[in-house]
């Protein structure tokens, strides 16, 4: 019998209960690293997107690459948002957990994951394991779950795994792909082929048995279970992609022409390259992994200098060991793309963890004044879409970009329309005609600051090149107007480029008493929160910055018609009121640091470095907050 027999006997089998519609879950599959939680949900997602559903996910990703199992620092996972509307977060507390084992779920009580009504699938196996430690380890934890208000399950999930595979580690997973795929009424036709796309490259007896492990988890939720949900799909009017930010990288690589990404493996930024290896050969283009991050960028530099433009990706710490290269680009004016998927810092920090913790050095981590264009993809439509325009750019200004991106955005997967290719979208073929005689290699326009670009093999196109300072024929010159000139030029054309740029669109009202300020992967959560605190009747908007060197223009006026702006990050910033925090040493959070240098505003910070993506929930409690403060101390005044 063929595995869509068996499918349709199975649906034919359902429960007489109707599924209960609801608006959205959000689900969590928690477990030791190595059983496949990740992949549990990833397909979740994926399905979802398939039957129209907003989605977006977040891994759940220890420090060790193998830490020790049942573990509380040690849980390995994902989170699954899936809604009726688009979805572009987190969100706040999980509605559905399912866990493999109760000591990772200690570690998600800990980032206030769960709340009271949280309901919890967890494998009952440990109630019965043959050490008395682990027994009433799991005896405990389900006490202190369910005085918390969690709603707890015990499933057996390895005697009915245990029917099926000796070997349960590795397989579990699919079989609470589909009770989750009954519980959220999923398309079991869609989860099956998503389980033929996973085990693509293995034997048909595997995808085999994958699939039975779906169709039995399925069987014994509509016999045992009884929640059963239906979440409506969006309305959508386009053709959906799905995907993670990653992913949409390697993509925008391959779409913007760029035939050349050089980088040494670093998380969170390694699937990039992972995706390019396997993809790029098909469009003329290569993958080099360098001996380290140094040998990375200048290979890409040589790469660039020859003609064409390249990539180089990396996170925090590759960048920090990039900088000097860096500073060589700047100097000789090559084209250079870099894309820094951010993590937590400083040195190692956390490795596998959110972190917007890269704005400042992205922008002056260089020695003397390096200018370049640094801007931050917001979504993972964004993420494909801002590597072409980085490569455009950077032709057109000869000079690096930097695009941040960061752990949410890497691993995080959502729909997104399917991009219309577009011919422009690709780097044009070099100019070999001769270069024109009189030109110099740095004839820097007086207005822009912008020259031409020799390629080399170009007639009467070779020229000098060098990291010391040199004048507009790049032939190494220390005289005092030359270096002047020189550096005014660099720095002109990324004032040229500020000038094509628009002031940002302000999400809300143009005036108010709050106006918040973000970049990068906290788009979605902030405007979640906006939007709720304007429902109940609060004055707060948001503007969100994608541009950030050269910085847009208009923030001033846009400043001037709020009672308080505060920027909300992903990185450190110093609480008022704290031991030894004063007004004088405070630190603020990146951008808001940024942001006061550059428009002399009065602008807080509203930030940390949980390693979370930014919780909506959270946001909106400091909007309520700071409005509150705010009518207080004017009725006081």
């Amino acid at each position: 019998m063929d595995n869509g027999s068996v499918s349709n006997q199975i649906i034919s089998k359902r429960s007489s209960v109707k599924p209960k519609r609801i608006d959205q879950a959000i689900v969590e599959i928690v477990s030791d690293s190595g059983e496949g939680a990740q992949k549990c949900g990833q397909s979740l997602g994926a399905i979802s997107a398939q039957m129209g559903n907003g989605v977006w996910t977040v891994e759940i990703i220890p420090a060790e690459i193998q830490p020790p199992a049942r573990s509380r620092e040690g849980a390995s996972g994902i989170r699954v948002r899936i809604g009726s509307k688009k979805v572009t977060n987190m969100g706040n507390h999980a509605d559905l957990v399912v866990a493999l084992n109760e000591q990772v779920i200690y570690g998600r009580l800990r980032q206030n994951a769960y709340h009271k009504g949280t309901i919890m699938l967890i494998d009952d196996r440990w109630g019965t394991h043959e050490v008395e430690a682990i027994r009433h380890q799991y005896a405990t934890a389900l006490k202190e779950f369910r005085a918390l208000g969690i709603e707890v399950h015990e499933i057996p999930m390895e005697p009915e795994c245990l029917k099926i595979l000796p070997d349960t580690r590795k397989g579990k997973n699919m079989w609470v792909l589909g009770m989750l795929s009954y519980i959220f009424d999923r398309d079991l036709g869609k989860a099956e082929e998503q389980i033929r796309s996973i085990f693509k490259k293995k034997s048909k007896a595997v995808v085999d048995l994958n699939i039975q492990l779906l169709h039995a988890g399925y069987v014994w939720a509509v016999d045992n279970f009884p929640l059963h949900y239906t979440i409506p799909a969006m309305e959508v009017s386009a053709e959906q992609v799905v995907m993670n930010g990653n992913q949409a990288l390697s993509l925008g690589v391959m779409a913007a022409g760029i035939e050349l990404c050089s980088m040494y493996p670093i998380t969170p930024a390694t699937s990039v390259s992972h995706h390019l290896a396997e993809n790029i050969q098909k469009v003329g283009g290569i993958v080099h992994q360098a001996e380290d991050e140094i040998a990375a960028i200048g290979f890409a530099i040589g790469a660039s200098y020859a003609g064409k433009t390249p990539v180089t990706v990396t996170s925090g710490p590759g960048l920090a060991l990039k900088t000097e290269f860096l500073g060589l680009a700047v100097m000789a004016e090559i084209p250079l793309v870099i894309i820094d998927v951010q993590r937590g810092g400083p040195s190692t920090g956390l490795p596998t963890k959110v972190e917007q913790s890269d704005l400042l050095a992205a922008i002056y981590g260089e020695a003397g004044d390096a200018p370049k264009i640094v801007l931050a993809a917001s979504t993972i439509e964004e993420c494909f879409h801002f590597v072409i325009l980085a490569r455009k750019l950077a032709e057109a200004f000869r000079t690096p970009v930097i695009l941040l991106s960061d752990a949410n955005l890497a691993t995080g997967v959502q729909p997104f329309p399917r991009p219309k290719i577009d011919t422009d979208w690709i780097a044009p073929p070099n100019d070999q005609s001769p270069w024109q005689e009189g030109i110099k290699p740095f004839d820097w326009d007086p207005q822009t600051g912008l020259s031409k670009r020799p390629i080399p093999g170009q007639k009467e196109g070779m020229y000098t090149v060098t990291g010391l300072a040199h004048g507009p024929h790049g032939r190494v010159a220390y005289e005092p107007e030359i270096n002047q000139n020189s550096a005014e030029s660099r720095s002109r054309k990324i004032a040229a480029f500020q000038k094509t740029l628009k002031p940002p669109v302000i999400h809300g009202d143009p005036e108010g008493d709050l106006l918040l300020i973000g970049w990068g992967s906290t788009l979605g959560a902030i405007e979640e929160a906006v939007d709720k605190g304007r429902a109940l009747g609060l004055k707060v908007s948001s503007l969100h910055l994608r541009f950030l060197f050269p910085i847009v223009p208009g923030l001033v006026e846009i400043f001037s018609r709020f009672k308080k702006v505060i920027t909300v990050e992903i990185n450190y910033s110093d609480t008022p009121g704290d031991p030894m925090i004063t007004q004088e040493n405070r630190r603020y959070a990146q951008l808001a640091w940024y942001l006061r240098a550059k428009t002399q505003c009065d602008i807080d910070c509203f930030s940390n470095v949980y390693g979370q993506p930014m919780n909506p929930g959270k946001v909106l409690e400091m909007i309520k907050k700071e409005i509150a403060n705010h009518k207080s101390s004017h009725v006081t005044s």
